[in-house]
């Protein structure tokens, strides 16, 4: 009975991971869809799909997460992107995700998913700067660097408030976030 007991939660596990991956490339898909909002910096984007990162953090395993953001990273390239979008993505992403996850030991009497969700929007756009640098061999593009972490902060904060939004009124969010804080051993495989 225990084996199916774990198979069970096993298959349930991998249930939302794919869907929290498929809604990640498909808020992507449509991001790139939207007029570009920000005329005055050419290539920031809103990054809409990171909301599902902030929601996998708090409801998913270390290991589960960087699996989801790999397989979104490369799932959006296959459906739209090319290689440089593909490296691009996969930089800010990862760095990103490593940032929010640092910020996060700091724990929740110091920072909030506000504060997290910043940190990775600012993050990303290091990580999408640096692919550039190496890319074009010059770190002068960094020098970009000022204007994308006041758009990275102002999108990764509004993320972060619509995150707080989801965990307070979606109730098996907020389930899922209090069983991973409080029974962390369970969400291992």
């Amino acid at each position: 009975m225990n084996n199916s007991f774990e198979r069970s939660n096993k298959t349930h596990r991998n249930i939302y991971i794919a869907l929290l991956v498929a809604q990640g490339v498909i808020i992507g898909i449509l991001e790139r869809m939207i007029p570009f909002p920000f005329a005055f910096a050419p290539g920031a984007k809103l990054g809409l799909a990171n909301l599902i990162t902030i929601v996998a953090i708090y409801t998913l395993s270390l290991t589960d997460v960087i699996t989801l953001t790999w397989l979104r990273s490369i799932l959006t390239a296959l459906l739209g992107g090319t290689l440089s979008t593909f490296l691009y993505s996969f930089g800010g992403a990862f760095l990103s995700l490593f940032a929010m996850l640092l910020v996060k030991q700091l724990g929740p009497k110091r920072v909030s998913i506000i504060g997290i969700s910043a940190t990775g929007g600012v993050m990303h756009n290091v990580g999408q700067l640096l692919v550039a640098s190496l890319i074009a061999q010059t770190w002068t593009v960094m020098l970009y660097l000022p204007v994308l972490s006041i758009i990275g902060l102002a999108a990764g904060s509004a993320l972060g408030i619509a995150a707080n939004y989801l965990f307070t009124h979606v109730t098996i969010l907020r389930y899922l976030k209090f069983n991973r804080e409080h029974h962390p051993d369970q969400t291992k495989e």
